[in-house]
């Protein structure tokens, strides 16, 4: 029994003892009274009879009627002369005990006798008669029943009142307590927030201090573990020159954009490098050389902004030599993001930044996955080759394929139009399992591939670079949570499905969202809804995001994480179902120490806040057993299971 019920009936209890004692001492106290008031009563009638019968001592019928004029009044439960000496009755007149108005139970609980008076009757100086009289209990009675009623019926008011007031105070007071459930309960769900009001009841005021005050210290402990793990990645994965990435990091994400996965998709890679560096150091000093070097990188900083997409990726090499891996990008497009790189550059000369001219060229060379890093790096230096032999141009682009398959703008969407209103799409399905048993399934990943006209099922990485460049992404999302959400009222097992960046931020996509989600409640707890670390909104915006989500039913989940590890800071207010580090964090992190320390400071901040990890893209069995040694929940990836239709 709740502690409000236990006071609530504590306070009724004590109402009901307070009625019932004042409601004896009150009968009792009228009993007392109206015993007394009936004994004198019964007296005077029989010394006023006396008095008035004396001259009439021998005259029974005037007795009698006298006897009969009084008695008919209704007073009285008996009247009766009696003559002296002998004890022969003269008149009697008497009346059954009782009251029609009193139930008798009532009367049996009083228990209110009736009260008797005696007078004589003279003859001169001799006793004739004696007349004894006995009041009845009736008025009493009657009485002592409606005050009884009036005072149940006012202390029962008393007693509702009492109760309604008693009930609101006690759920006003113990509304801190209610709020301090809801505090436990977010901690549970990974979400750490404050109480900003602190009763004023001196013992609750303590507790929710004291609950704020672990809170507090739970955030600083995580904040203070994400400081330190965003600087091992800024030391591991940052040039500190320029912000950007450095070699190391850009090697594994061109090795993961290079592996032959369902979301990889072709692009271009481009090599920039400074004209004779050294001679500009020689000439300009060291300074005036690493302001160049900034600028660029601002440059380079500036192009992604407005250009790019979170997949793509800005990094300084070495020395004078940058790279930008942009995958997704199509050839002409290539052509215009290399005309306005060069176009900044020769800026920059201008400034005075450098004297040479070009300030750099560019070498731009088409991957696609599958390929080794070697050739696409090696084709890249050849572009840049050509470009620095090339005394006209200032960039140069090498294909060694057609990234489009001979289709445009055009062809693609006439076929994702036809695709997507024809419910052409299939649903792919990829095992997540636990690192300490991968037989122990946690859910599948859901993936897509589009039905081409032929019937050939074409993987994402093919088609969403361009449903993405025709603004089709909320569409898509919606038409894939749709086969996602039948797909599991036949089927209901866990799945985890990737919502896009478009979806997220557009106000009527979103509400299209949570309008499908809110028609389907009873798959809340089968779906998770995953957003990518890269397409993230603010964090307002991306706090309430969460609480419309969990608030249908659904729970949210974090992919491809690493990248931006400062917002682990945030994921306090989220209560996430789970985050997943990206790929190329795992990719050998068996035979790499730099990541295995970099997942390990994850995992330190994490598991703070008991928040589940899980590494993506695990392909061999070394990287399996580390993941295990670190203490990480699940695992995905090609050693797991590759992507396949349902086969339930």
């Amino acid at each position: 029994m709740s502690l409000l019920k236990q006071l609530f009936l504590a306070i009724c209890l004590f109402l009901v003892v307070a009625f019932t004692g004042s409601f004896v001492a009150s009968v009792e106290n009228s009993r007392e009274q109206l015993l007394s008031q009936l004994r004198s009563h019964a007296q005077d009638a029989a010394t006023a009879l006396g008095l008035s019968m004396t001259p009439h001592v021998d005259d029974p019928a005037m007795i009698e009627l006298m006897v009969n004029s009084i008695f008919d009044s209704g007073y009285f439960a008996t009247i009766r002369v009696v003559r002296i000496p002998g004890e022969e009755v003269i008149v009697e007149r008497n009346v059954p005990l009782g009251s029609d108005r009193v139930p008798q139970w009532f009367i049996d609980l009083v228990d209110l006798d009736p009260e008797g008076g005696d007078a004589l009757i003279m003859r001169g100086w001799e006793q004739a008669a004696r007349v004894e009289v006995l009041s009845h209990p009736q008025f009493a009675l009657a009485r002592l029943w409606d005050g009884a009623i009036g005072s149940l019926l006012w202390l029962l008011l008393c007693g509702v009142i009492s109760a309604i007031l008693g009930g609101w105070l006690l759920r006003t007071q113990l509304r801190p307590l209610d709020n301090m459930v809801n505090q436990a309960q977010a901690i549970s769900r990974r979400e750490f927030f404050t109480l900003p009001r602190v009763p004023r009841t001196p013992e609750l005021k303590r507790v929710v201090l004291a609950m704020n005050q672990m809170v507090e210290k739970l955030k600083q402990l995580f904040a203070e573990e994400a400081a330190r793990s965003e600087k091992l990645r800024e030391e591991a994965y940052q040039d500190s020159l320029t912000g950007l990435a450095n070699r190391r990091l850009f090697e594994i994400k061109l090795a993961n954009q290079l592996a032959v996965t369902e979301q990889n998709a072709s692009g271009y890679l481009m090599m920039l490098r400074v004209n004779d560096l050294g001679g500009l150091n020689q000439r300009m000093g060291g300074q005036h050389t690493d302001a160049l070097i900034c600028s660029i990188g601002d440059l380079l900083k500036r192009l992604l902004e407005q250009r790019g997409t979170p997949e793509w990726l800005a990094a300084r090499s070495r020395g004078g030599e940058f790279t930008l891996l942009a995958p997704g990008l199509a050839t002409e497009d290539a052509d215009r993001l290399a005309a306005e790189l060069a176009g900044g550059l020769d800026s920059l000369c201008q400034t005075g930044a450098s004297d040479c001219t070009p300030v750099a060229h560019l070498g731009i060379a088409a991957f696609r996955p599958g390929e080794t890093p070697a050739n696409v790096i090696g084709r890249a230096d050849q572009a840049l080759a050509q470009a620095q032999s090339n005394v006209g141009k200032a960039w140069e682009r090498l294909d060694d394929f057609t990234t489009t398959n001979g289709q445009g703008l055009y062809d693609w969407r006439r076929w994702i139009d036809d695709a997507l209103n024809q419910s052409m799409l299939q649903l792919y399905f990829q095992p997540v399992v636990t690192c300490a048993d991968t037989e122990r399934l946690l859910h599948r990943k859901v993936l897509a591939r589009l039905l081409a006209p032929d019937g050939e099922a074409v993987p994402a990485g093919r088609f969403l670079p361009w449903i993405e460049r025709l603004g089709w992404t909320a569409r898509f999302d919606l038409a894939m949570l749709e086969h996602s959400l039948a797909h599991l009222a036949k089927h209901p097992q866990p799945l985890a499905l990737s919502l896009s960046a478009t979806t997220l931020r557009d106000a009527a996509s979103r509400e299209r969202l949570l309008d499908m989600l809110r028609t389907n409640p009873q798959q809340g707890d089968l779906m998770t809804l995953e957003l990518d670390e890269r397409y993230l909104p603010p964090a307002a915006e991306l706090e309430a995001l969460s609480q419309q989500i969990r608030e249908v039913g659904y729970q949210l989940g974090l992919q491809h994480f690493g990248g931006r590890f400062s917002l682990i800071g945030n994921l306090t207010h989220l209560g996430l179902a789970y985050l997943k580090i990206d790929g190329s964090y795992i990719r050998g992190i068996d035979q790499e120490n730099d990541k295995r320390v970099f997942i390990e400071a994850i995992f330190r901040a994490t598991n703070s806040i008991d928040l589940p990890l899980i590494a993506e893209m695990v392909e061999t069995e070394g990287e399996l057993n580390v993941l295990r040694e670190l203490g990480l929940d699940g695992a995905m990836g090609r050693l797991i299971g590759a992507p396949a239709p349902w086969q339930g």
